[in-house]
């Protein structure tokens, strides 16, 4: 079924990385001119993967198991697209126009958050599955 609580913590996922994917700062210098460092695509990638990983756990409904894999391994992206915030905050020198510390950082650890909620719906989902194929 498609309409279980953890499909509205996916959703909440989706919408929350789309958000972090609008947001995504774009560096200007002093003089307006746009810098756009290495890692750039690299980051732009781990969240549409995130947003892609999210999707296909929704669609995969019906496999919870192959469900709770996808969203761990979607846990393991925004981590790692966290330390990558948290690398870049940390080696910024000086101060440019547009700040990039702010609540950039913290949307992967939202994302986590939901995420979490989420597998524990799955495994709540798997727990009374078996307790009913226990009784037959």
């Amino acid at each position: 079924m498609i309409q279980r609580i953890q499909t509205v913590y996916l959703v909440i996922v989706i919408l929350v990385m789309a958000a972090l994917y609008v947001w995504f700062p774009i560096i200007n210098d002093a003089e307006g001119a746009v810098v756009i460092s290495n890692s750039e695509p690299l980051v732009f990638g781990m969240i549409f993967g995130s947003i892609v990983l999210a999707i296909v756990s929704i669609l995969s409904f019906k496999k919870r198991q192959l469900q709770f894999v996808i969203n761990r391994l979607n846990i393991i992206l925004n981590f790692v697209l966290l330390g990558v915030f948290v690398y870049r905050s940390l080696t910024l020198s000086g101060e440019t126009l547009v700040s990039e510390k702010g609540i950039g950082v913290l949307l992967p650890i939202i994302s986590i958050v939901f995420l979490v909620l989420a597998n524990k719906a799955i495994k709540r989902d798997e727990d009374l599955v078996k307790s009913v194929d226990r009784l037959r």
